[in-house]
């Protein structure tokens, strides 16, 4: 059991599990995700704290993946200070899970080993470039998130280990080929069936209705009446991209802010580098030891990398001959840098280097000198940035100006706009939950009903709403919250109870009609009556889109027997449906490939299903404080 749990760590499912877990831990910078030196616990499981640190990681990690993939559209869910706390809670909540499957991996024994670890990093897409690992790629990712590759290796094997069990939980999922076969078959069976559709409009006109009954609605419903509180911004706006057109530059400063920004125009020296590491632990003495040794082999005419694959500690470099590729300044620790932009020959070689991680022997193995771009080259880039500079000092210029004008006159928006040139722009009436977009930001909602500007009629303060663009508000009018009174609101309800009578006087009616056809009796006369007739429908799939859903859900709950071949249902158009089951058809026998996609499908819902009760098993068992 527990062997064959092992062996499925290396499918291609797991590393896809695994990629995941790089593109959300390591990629956003939270390599402190499962260990934190905070020592605020916000939850304990079973005696292992989950820290405060870990929390706010997870947090911040969730929410940066939300905000790449909604964008602007999540924003002002976060500007919500209760969607906030539920948030806050989910995070934990999947973190005590998490802690938990941990725990329970460890109890089963199960194990990673460093051979599964390094073919699982090899494999990540995030570390490759066009279909490669790429060395540079992965050391440059580690070192962001605060790992040493051990660390990273570490922190990868615990992952692992727990999705271990995940894999395993979703190999219990039994689903028979029989069964897969006969939910298809149901799912693609169709129907014969007759409908008929009652307008309650035709029986409107036999409505009657009293004072009382209005007045009672209007008290028994009385919240439905409440309007939102509503305001009319009058504001100002100015954007870099406002000022950029009346921008203008002459030649003479055009090269003059090349020269200033000469670097910017120029590619830096490029240098490769490889390395060997010996991790110091517990015993930085040997591990010296063991580099001068290695050393005195590379002088002696041994291969750099040959030794890098015997003896460096950085396991994943060392399959690629000890080689980083580019190094930057600032990538590496100060002392690494340093004696790697020391060495001024391809294929020179360092002494020892003392870092954090141990000893390192750093090998120059790529050396391209620097280019500088001249200013025909880069002229329309020093152009355009040039004016972007300028129009950015402006911008700034003129929002302190804004600032203090609009505090000087808080009643009126027309000095600002006399300042900056720009419009002062008005929406219409809005409530908290409806914002134009012209003033969607969260920071105008959070001022748009704030007492200062409603109560005070004052202009707001200077708002920020992105880098390059600033706004100021103020409440033009302004509609407090209200209940409507029985007079504004009684046509509407005298609407809805008539038609409400309808629908029930429409019910009767088919009910009878019902009645007749469990009672196999003809029903021709009867819908005369009205000048009805039944609309045949032939083949009706479960998932059509010709009869209302509320019909299709019934149909396929009928039998063919006269008691239960019909029903009636009211309709969310406030008609009243009737819908007789003629005929069933079951579907051929399924194709092949029809049969693994709904069972791929089924088997997902079931192991997911499965995973998520397990986890609440091991809730239900453990010892679990929440802190916070």
């Amino acid at each position: 059991m527990l062997e064959r749990i092992r062996e499925g760590i290396q499918g291609p499912w797991a590393i896809a599990i695994v990629a995941l877990i790089v593109v959300s831990f390591v990629f956003t910078g939270v390599g402190g995700y499962l260990s934190s030196n905070s020592s605020t616990a916000v939850a304990v499981v079973n005696d292992e704290e989950i820290s405060a640190q870990t929390l706010d990681n997870a947090f911040q990690n969730e929410r940066s993946r939300m905000e790449a993939q909604f964008g602007e559209a999540v924003a002002t869910l976060f500007a919500n200070e209760s969607y906030l706390s539920d948030f806050r809670q989910n995070v934990l909540d999947r973190l005590i899970g998490d802690t938990l499957i941990s725990q329970k991996a460890t109890a089963l024994g199960l194990r990673v080993s460093d051979e599964q670890i390094k073919q699982a990093i090899v494999e990540l897409p995030q570390f490759q470039i066009d279909g490669q690992f790429n060395n540079d790629t992965y050391n440059l990712a580690i070192q962001r998130a605060g790992y040493s590759p051990t660390e990273f290796a570490e922190y990868m094997r615990e992952q692992m280990t727990r999705d271990q069990l995940r894999q395993a939980l979703s190999g219990t999922t039994i689903s028979l080929d029989s069964a897969t076969k006969h939910l298809l078959s149901l799912q693609q069976q169709t129907r014969d069936a007759r409908i008929l559709e009652v307008s309650a409009e035709d029986y409107l006109e036999d409505v009657t209705l009293n004072d009382d009954e209005v007045l009672n609605y209007y008290n028994n419903n009385i919240t439905q009446y409440d309007t939102e509180e509503q305001v009319k911004l009058s504001f100002i706006s100015l954007s870099v991209d406002n000022i950029l057109p009346r921008i203008t530059v002459s030649n003479e400063e055009v090269q003059a802010y090349y020269d200033e920004n000469i670097s910017y125009y120029t590619i830096p020296e490029q240098r490769e580098v490889a390395h060997i590491l010996f991790e110091s632990g517990d015993n930085e003495e040997a591990a010296l030891t063991k580099a001068h040794s290695a050393l005195a082999r590379i002088k002696a005419g041994e291969a750099f990398a040959t030794i890098a694959a015997e003896l460096s500690d950085d396991t994943v470099s060392a399959e690629d001959g000890g080689e980083l590729g580019e190094i930057n300044i600032g990538d590496y620790e100060e002392a690494f840098t340093d004696a790697a932009f020391a060495l001024s020959e391809e294929a020179e070689v360092s002494a020892p280097v003392r870092t954090d991680f141990g000893y390192h022997i750093i090998k120059l193995t790529s050396l391209k000198k620097e280019k500088v771009s001249s200013l025909d080259e880069v002229n329309t880039d020093t152009l355009t940035d040039l004016k972007r500079e300028k129009a950015l000092d402006e911008f700034f210029t003129l929002q302190a100006e804004m600032e203090r004008v609009a505090f000087e006159s808080s009643d009126s928006l027309d000095d600002i706009a006399e300042l900056i040139d720009r419009p002062v722009l008005e929406t219409n009436f809005f409530s908290n939950s409806t914002y134009p977009a012209s003033v969607d930001y969260p920071q105008v909602q959070n001022v748009a009903f704030s007492s200062d500007l409603v109560d005070s009629a004052v202009n707001s303060e200077l708002l920020t709403v992105s880098d390059e663009k600033v706004m100021i508000v103020r409440v033009a009018e302004h509609k407090p919250q209200r209940t409507q009174s029985l007079d504004e609101v009684s046509s509407g309800i005298e609407q809805t109870l008539k038609a409400e009578k309808a629908q029930q006087t429409a019910l009767l009616w088919a009910q009878d009609v019902q009645s007749l056809i469990a009672n196999n009796e003809e029903t021709n006369s009867k819908l005369a009556e009205k000048s009805l007739s039944w609309a045949e429908h032939k083949g009706l799939q479960r998932n059509n889109s010709i009869i209302a859903r509320q019909l299709t859900e019934e149909l396929f709950g009928l039998a063919l027997s006269n008691e239960s071949n019909s029903a009636v249902v009211l309709l969310n158009n406030g008609n009243v449906g009737i819908v007789k089951l003629d005929s069933i058809f079951d579907a051929d026998a399924p194709l092949e490939a029809d049969i693994e996609a709904f069972s791929g499908r089924y088997a997902s819902q079931q192991s997911q299903r499965t995973y998520e009760n397990f986890i609440e098993a091991l809730k239900a068992e453990a010892d679990i404080q929440i802190l916070q």
